[in-house]
């Protein structure tokens, strides 16, 4: 489910020669998986890998990649829905895993033996691939969780789910942002109306849960500015969340602001990837370091 957008809200395109172009595609989102996939004319890297390696492999073959095309898997945090494929993966392919060494140490027992494992840091950039990547920490329940942006110098792209709040520092690391991978896991009256048990949907709503729909838009509203051309929502929840609503929601928001126009808007799916998303933006500053 998506929305395209017409020309730039001025009526003038940026110059080509100063842009540059990087594609997006979801391969799944939710609960029982999510992995992405950014990749450029010379490579690509997987962002989580939370399905099966074969699941992984064919989510890749529908949008046209192979998992030699895969150089780099970047790691989030070591819930199983985020890293169940990421050491069979590597380990079949030769592919370096990077995530900071927490992750590593409390997902030893799903992850394995990583045949190319690379620390790193919350606050360090780091450059995979020839993408300079910039690892920052977000309140979620997992023993050292991040959130990316990755960026080719130009076009600069973030990474922010499984996160109970937005803080200063999220709002920091994802401004400049011209496409952004944001959760949208509930809403709030289908999650207490809902079957879980009081315990989870306490640790749902907590500051280190998941992001409610209401929260996730009023970010949208103060995060959104002309060169965030591409919104994805990403790890909705089957049981406390539909397509349509978070869809809606997204909408709306987007509308108050007088921005729906100008953004492409797709809600990420469970079960199959997300159409390549083409993301082009004149020159953004690279982080600070």
């Amino acid at each position: 489910m998506e929305r395209r957008r017409p020309d730039r809200p001025d009526g003038n395109e940026p110059k080509r020669e100063r842009l540059s172009r990087l594609k997006i595609s979801i391969l799944g989102s939710g609960s029982g998986g999510n992995a992405a996939v950014l990749m450029n004319s010379r490579t690509a890297i997987l962002v989580d890998a939370g399905f099966s390696g074969r699941s992984i492999c064919d989510r890749l073959d529908r949008i046209g990649l192979k998992p030699q095309d895969i150089s780099a898997i970047l790691i989030t945090h070591e819930h199983i829905d985020h890293i169940r494929g990421a050491g069979g993966f590597s380990r079949k392919y030769d592919i370096p895993v990077y995530a900071t060494e927490m992750t590593i140490q409390n997902g030893r027992h799903n992850l394995g033996n990583l045949p190319r494992p690379e620390v790193i840091r919350a606050g360090c950039s780091v450059a995979v691939s020839g993408f300079d990547v910039h690892p920052f920490s977000i309140p979620h329940d997992a023993a050292d969780p991040v959130g990316f942006t990755i960026s080719d110098g130009t076009v600069k792209v973030g990474f922010c789910t499984d996160l109970g709040s937005v803080t200063h520092l999220v709002r920091q690391r994802l401004k400049g942002c011209h496409a952004l991978v944001l959760e949208m896991n509930h809403d709030r009256e289908m999650l207490l109306a809902g079957p879980y048990p009081w315990a989870l949907k306490q640790r749902i709503r907590s500051r280190t849960g998941h992001l409610s729909n209401d929260d996730a838009v009023e970010f949208l509203k103060e995060l959104w500015q002309p060169d965030l051309r591409h919104i994805i929502l990403a790890h909705l929840s089957r049981t406390n969340n539909l397509p349509e609503l978070a869809a809606v929601s997204a909408e709306t928001a987007l509308r108050e602001i007088q921005a729906l126009d100008f953004t492409r808007l797709t809600v990420a799916d469970q079960s199959r990837p997300t159409e390549i998303c083409s993301v082009e933006g004149p020159n953004c500053p690279g982080e600070r370091r």
